[in-house]
């Protein structure tokens, strides 16, 4: 059995759509990341960045090793695609598998840092700041057309086959009015994003506990989860 700790967030909801597609058997611990909970020593034990989500398998695929525990959301979807031999190229196809982990890391080093500032500065600081709005919101879209160049000669992220790294992307682009771009400047990363949400494993990952998040902040969880003073104006989840 393997122990999910999750909230669902774009990181979270990779590893969940990851379990869904893979057809692994697991249990969903909630972390109420609005009430601080990444915080308590029980969850630093498990990951002491204090971040979701984080993994535990109980059974490994080694049977004589103790449990293993794995933060970052990068590192756990390699993890559970060795595991189960799907949605990453295997070591014989070294061209496909690194096609794979570098927009893996695309998004691990881009889009997620990227889309999360343009989705605070626009939607939680607690007072506009037009030169962070700007800068972020210009690169949000660079990334977009990056993402679209690619999609335009492949009909997935790294080829033509579906895989972690389209996992990983995809809850990203979900946000898109949030960070106020348009997928129809984008038609092939439109074209992609259309053709996922077919996918029942998907969309049954990207579902999980979407109904527990809020409507809106109060400014006691935007203080916990951002650090803004409870003075900060209030903001809509986007």
């Amino acid at each position: 059995m393997i122990d999910l700790y999750f909230a669902p967030t774009p990181n979270g909801q990779k590893i969940s759509i990851m379990l869904e597609e893979c057809g692994l058997p697991y249990q969903v611990i909630p972390v109420n990341i609005l009430a601080g909970e990444q915080f308590t020593a029980v969850f630093k034990a498990i990951n002491p960045n204090s971040k979701i989500p984080a993994l535990v398998d109980h059974q490994p695929t080694d049977p004589h090793t103790t449990p293993l525990t794995i933060f970052e959301s990068g590192a756990i979807l390699l993890y559970l695609a060795e595991k189960t031999g799907q949605f990453l190229p295997p070591l014989a196809d070294i061209h496909g598998r690194y096609a794979v982990m570098q927009w893996l890391m695309f998004q691990m080093s881009g889009i997620g840092p990227m889309f999360g500032q343009a989705g605070h500065f626009l939607n939680y600081a607690p007072e506009p700041i037009p030169y962070a709005i700007e800068r972020y919101r210009r690169e949000v879209a660079r990334l977009y057309a990056v993402l679209n160049d690619q999609l335009a000669q492949n009909e997935y992220v790294a080829g033509n086959q579906y895989t972690i790294a389209d996992m990983s992307i995809y809850p990203w682009v979900t946000l898109y009015k949030g960070h106020q771009q348009n997928l129809d400047d984008v038609p092939h990363v439109h074209r992609w994003y259309d053709q996922l949400k077919q996918r029942p494993a998907l969309r049954r990952g990207y579902a999980l506990l979407r109904d527990t998040l809020p409507r809106q902040m109060t400014p006691a969880e935007k203080e916990t989860l951002f650090g803004i003073p409870a003075h900060g104006r209030g903001s809509t989840q986007s």
